[in-house]
């Protein structure tokens, strides 16, 4: 069955993209347990971008499938895996890229939902949290995916973030997504 990815995020309300969210199908990578393992000379940059051996992996279909096999080991290495296999990959930040946002409502009543570079969507709830580390730089947030593994927020979808906190100017700062509380370090 070929995939075609889900249809943009403005046509939908948060409800549908929640159960396109819900209804994604993927391996069960944290219930297989390979022996034979290795390293499978991949790497995804901080860009988002994946290669293999150095060379870039230019289909989008190739980095989606990889991306399902994507696992978080207990040392915080990565590794990809299949029933048979585990094989080592280096990612340099997240493994993910959230590159577009739909948010819904205000304060403790909004709802947001992110696309990710894999076209994998994420509704930001308990379950999959945004967390805003301190940073020195550039504020650089993160969206849980699932098993340890995040989405960094692309650069437009951060400032879109960031002008509904300051919009919503909640005390203590931050935002609410479907009843959870993401913190905020207000800006100076």
């Amino acid at each position: 069955m070929p995939y075609t990815p889900p249809p943009e995020l403005a046509s939908l309300s948060l409800s549908a993209i929640a159960e396109l969210a819900e209804a994604q199908e993927l391996p069960p990578v944290e219930e297989w347990q390979p022996e034979e393992t290795g390293d499978s000379e991949m790497r995804i940059n901080a860009d988002g971008s994946w290669l293999h051996q150095g060379s870039p992996i230019n289909r989008p279909a190739m980095v989606r499938a990889f991306s399902t096999l994507l696992r978080r080991e207990p040392d915080e290495s990565y590794a990809l895996v299949t029933p048979y296999q585990k094989l080592s990959i280096a990612v340099e930040d997240a493994p993910f890229i959230a590159v577009q946002m739909e948010s819904e409502g205000q304060g403790k009543d909004r709802k947001m939902a992110f696309r990710l570079n894999t076209d994998h969507l994420v509704v930001a709830n308990a379950e999959h949290s945004l967390r805003f580390p301190a940073s020195e730089e550039a504020p650089q947030p993160y969206l849980h995916v699932r098993g340890g593994l995040e989405a960094v927020l692309a650069r437009p979808v951060y400032y879109e973030l960031a002008e509904q906190a300051l919009a919503d100017d909640l005390d203590p700062f931050g935002l609410w997504s479907h009843g959870a509380f993401f913190p905020i370090d207000k800006p100076e």
